[in-house]
């Protein structure tokens, strides 16, 4: 029986995903990502093997990706987080041509072939007010939860408008909101509003088409989804699991790469076998 792994190494969390040779998934986990990459990569890979019900001993190829993808010594290869998150969004969503992945430290567009393969990309400036650090930022002003935001920031009446590109004088325009009286969820639905123009214009310089998958963390975010969708005048792709759409993308590529190395492998035995 064929088993392949895949690592996503975020800014935030860390995730494993493993397959089998049927593409079915068996086992997944998310731990938080901290200073000793290799450590992280190896408890998580544990855990998606525990609920798998199999060992290390039983993979026979792990890929990584993920901005940490470097630093796991037992992968057998590494993969841009691009490149994974194109494969992920399309193996869930066939008809899918564009993928928005808004994670902790970067947002980036990307448009799609029919198998995933990334044809245009484009990223954030690098700064926090461009992606989900800046709902964390906003959360410890406000103390409010994480996972409180997405609920909170559907129920508002009247977003407020937060405009500044820069996170610091975001905060500014936070605090103002604040002082005015304003609500927390008017408040983060602002942050939120805020975010989706931003990806609006990434999407439309990577070339948006009509089918569009939300992946990343902040997807779990009710607020953001409507955000978006409201901005980008379209109902959006979100699977129940957008966080683990990398690693599922590392998965496949694994077992892809896999094959491809069985069928060189073949045929150089049958050349050896004829020589």
């Amino acid at each position: 029986m064929t088993f392949v792994a895949g690592i996503d190494m975020g800014a935030k969390s860390t995730k494993a995903m493993i397959m089998d040779g049927e593409k079915r998934i068996c086992g997944k986990a998310s731990v938080k990502t901290r200073p000793d990459f290799a450590a992280v990569a190896k408890e998580v890979l544990n855990l998606a093997l525990q609920q798998a019900g199999l060992k290390e001993s039983d993979l026979n190829y792990i890929a990584t990706t993920g901005f940490g993808r470097y630093n796991v010594p037992f992968r057998d290869v590494q993969i841009t987080d691009i490149t994974c998150v194109g494969r992920g969004a399309v193996f869930l969503f066939p008809q899918t041509r564009c993928v928005l992945d808004i994670g902790a430290q970067s947002t980036r567009a990307l448009r799609v072939s029919d198998t995933g393969k990334v044809r245009e990309f484009r990223t954030n400036d690098k700064c926090a007010a461009g992606a989900g650090g800046f709902i964390e930022r906003a959360c410890k002003y406000l103390e409010v939860n994480i996972d409180q935001v997405g609920e909170l920031s559907i129920q508002a009446n009247k977003p407020q408008t937060i405009s500044s590109v820069c996170a610091v004088l975001a905060e500014s325009e936070i605090i103002n909101h604040v002082s005015n009286g304003e609500t927390i969820e008017n408040i983060l639905r602002g942050v939120h509003n805020s975010l989706a123009s931003r990806a609006l214009a990434l999407l439309k310089r990577s070339g948006m088409e009509d089918e569009v998958t939300f992946v990343g963390g902040v997807a779990r975010q009710k607020g953001m989804v409507k955000a978006l969708e409201e901005t980008l005048k379209r109902k959006i792709n979100v699977s129940d699991e957008p966080e683990l759409v990398g690693a599922l993308g590392a998965a496949l590529l694994a077992l892809r790469r896999l094959e491809k190395l069985r069928i060189e492998q073949s045929h150089l035995a049958a050349e050896a076998r004829v020589a």
